[in-house]
């Protein structure tokens, strides 16, 4: 497996490469399959006198899925430590899944007659959320140079991909986020799937249609 480790406001020693090599034998194991791993080591510090930290993001490469992991302290070889815990328990966790699915059928399917989804447990969104949703009122703060805030609001844009729930669950449980965006492929719809308390799972969907000719109008 080829590994690639860059730093972002930080420089990377041969200490550290080498620590990297040597902890990341274990994800073989789990991803045989894995081709490239990438390391982001990434220095932040803060204006406000907060003790800086390190972030590192690990991403795993290959024929399938791809899986990442994210942590960060003050120290960057303790940072690596908890990424590569989440990740490899990301893997493991996929690992009996796959075990499980060939030995009992699991993941959500559609009754013919009711044409029901069972075999997850999704719940509905609620009312506020899906108004949150609808209406694009999640608050944002701007900055300015004499209001700061510790938040950092990143942007990120993917293509669409269109796959089923049981799939866009998998996927969120891989990359390890609280949150799956993809296309449903029973409905076209962009949907999103997210975790709630528990190990219990809720689909939002958003559907389209024209406006009316009145608005068009106006």
């Amino acid at each position: 497996m080829e590994t690639s480790i860059v730093g972002v406001g930080v420089s990377i020693s041969d200490r550290f490469r080498t620590v990297v090599e040597e902890k990341t034998a274990r994800i073989q194991t789990l991803a045989p399959r894995a081709l490239r791993l990438e390391v982001k080591v990434t220095h932040r510090a803060y204006r406000n006198g907060r003790i800086p930290d390190e972030t590192v993001e690990l991403t795993l490469l290959g024929k399938g899925p791809v899986v990442r992991a994210e942590a960060v302290d003050g120290d960057k070889f303790t940072a690596l430590d908890m990424a590569l815990d989440k990740l490899t328990e990301q893997l493991r966790r996929a690992k009996e899944k796959r075990i499980d699915g060939r030995n009992h059928a699991r993941g959500p399917h559609f009754e013919k007659g009711s044409g029901a989804l069972t075999g997850i447990d999704v719940q509905p969104a609620s009312v506020d959320v899906l108004q949150a949703v609808a209406t694009g009122t999640i608050p944002v703060v701007e900055e300015d140079e004499e209001s700061y805030s510790p938040v950092v609001i990143r942007t990120k844009n993917f293509d669409a991909e269109w796959m089923t729930v049981e799939e866009a669950v998998d996927r969120m449980e891989l990359v390890g986020h609280d949150f799956f965006l993809f296309v449903d492929v029973r409905t076209d719809h962009p949907s999103v799937v997210y975790r709630r308390k528990g190990w219990d799972y809720g689909v939002i969907s958003l559907t389209t249609q024209a406006p009316p000719a009145e608005a068009m109008a106006s």
